[in-house]
């Protein structure tokens, strides 16, 4: 890793840059594939899953018999380990329910808002090295809590065709209505288009890697809302002389090995830590079964020496992370002053591996520096506000010479007369 003192502020951009592609080094892929989607349906699916998955599918659709077969080889202790962990999302995911808003904002006008759920949405759970069964539960979880009616879940498939048992048990454990053996670029068309076996659905949620992400943005071009751009993981750890080396070496670690393009990032006002954090890396990479592709992201990692806290800080909201680790004798001023980050892991007992599984909250998490203006995926998200209202005699009485006032003022006669005509009956 590189360990890089005191950077200048001005030099700051360039010393968190991220090691992914622009949208635009991407973008004709995506549209090539989209549009053949489009055109194409299911045929093009099935083209692009033979070319980039290696694997000729029959039939997108998941069968009951599949997932029949696929919960009975899930071993009963990570079944209840699965189970554990849903328990612990659905309860944090409840306790964001909101209740009905209502107002009289003046006599005999009524005003209230309430929440509904997306009718239709679209799980992308990334397969590949790693088939993320945990993000089954993290996006199905809060979607049936919300109410979704349609909830599609869509994984790339291995070389046999099929996705990974824990996939299937955690899908059916959180109420999926319907799986798809489909991944990448054209997951996401499929999604967005809809197609012969692949629902189209109003909202895709889920990460993935760089195309993926892609996609997901360029969905919005064609109607479809997404959670947000979530794309290679990231890590950001800030600590201090009194941090356990071996600790933050894991953690870092546990982020490198998602990905080759992933980053990890260790912010420390102590340069002795730096060293030591350096050499533990070392010695924990060496044993790791994911070693290859944690030596990849590595590569792109930092450590960085700040002088003090405050520096330390300012520099972290510029990066923005994705997960933020404190593990700082200084931690309120990091827990009061992080304005940007997706999620915030505090203290030696906190790793991000239990916000990955099982503490409850989300991991689904804003990337590339997205965290400075979106949310990670929370019940809302599953949701739309609707606001209602309803106006008696007395209410329009009271609120309609304004109307036609503000109406006459922007030059709209026909929003006016929509109030004057109603006020001449009353009066």
């Amino acid at each position: 890793m590189q360990i890089i003192s005191n950077p200048n502020r001005e030099n700051w951009p360039e010393v968190l840059r991220r090691p992914t592609q622009t949208v635009g080094d991407i973008e004709d892929t995506v549209n090539q594939i989209f549009n053949e989607v489009a055109e194409k349906g299911d045929p093009a699916i099935k083209k692009f899953t033979a070319k980039f998955d290696g694997v000729d599918i029959v039939t997108n659709v998941v069968s009951a018999e599949e997932i029949n077969k696929a919960v009975s080889q899930v071993p009963e202790a990570l079944k209840s380990a699965i189970t554990l962990a849903k328990q612990n999302i659905e309860a944090f995911h409840k306790a964001q329910k909101t209740k009905k808003i209502e107002l009289e904002t003046v006599e005999g006008v009524r005003c209230w808002q309430e929440k509904r759920p997306i009718q239709k949405v679209g799980l992308y759970i990334p397969g590949g090295t790693a088939p993320l069964f945990s993000t089954v539960l993290m996006l199905a979880v809060p979607a049936q809590i919300a109410g979704c009616k349609d909830i599609v879940l869509c994984s790339p498939p291995n070389k046999q065709g099929e996705l990974a048992p824990e996939i299937l048990f955690a899908a059916q454990l959180c109420g999926v209505t319907k799986i798809i053996k489909v991944g990448g670029i054209q997951a996401i068309a499929g999604l967005t288009f809809g197609t012969e076996t692949i629902p189209q659905v109003y909202k895709i949620f889920g990460p993935g890697n760089q195309f993926v992400t892609v996609a997901k943005q360029l969905a919005t071009k064609h109607g479809v809302a997404i959670d947000m751009p979530a794309g290679p993981s990231e890590l950001l750890i800030v600590a201090d002389a009194s941090a356990n080396a071996a600790y933050i070496a894991s953690d870092l670690l546990s982020q490198a090995e998602h990905g080759a393009d992933s980053q990890v990032i260790l912010v420390s006002t102590s340069n002795a830590l730096i060293k030591v954090v350096s050499d533990e890396i070392e010695r924990q990479l060496s044993v790791l079964p994911r070693k290859a592709i944690a030596e990849k992201a590595i590569t792109n990692s930092k450590l960085i020496y700040m002088e003090n806290d405050q520096l330390a800080l300012e520099l972290i909201n510029e990066y923005g992370p994705e997960h933020f680790i404190i593990c700082s004798k200084n931690e309120d001023l990091y827990v009061d002053g992080i304005s940007n980050a997706g999620s915030v892991f505090i203290g030696d007992f906190t790793p991000e591996s239990a916000g990955d599984y099982a503490s409850g909250t989300n991991h689904t998490l804003p990337t590339n520096g997205f965290s400075k203006a979106y949310s990670g995926v929370n019940l809302d998200s599953f949701t739309k506000s609707m606001t209602f209202q309803k106006i008696s005699k007395t209410g329009l009485m009271n609120i309609g010479e304004s109307i036609e006032l503000m109406a006459e003022a922007e030059g709209l006669q026909a929003h006016k007369n929509a109030v004057t005509l109603r006020l001449k009956d009353l009066r």
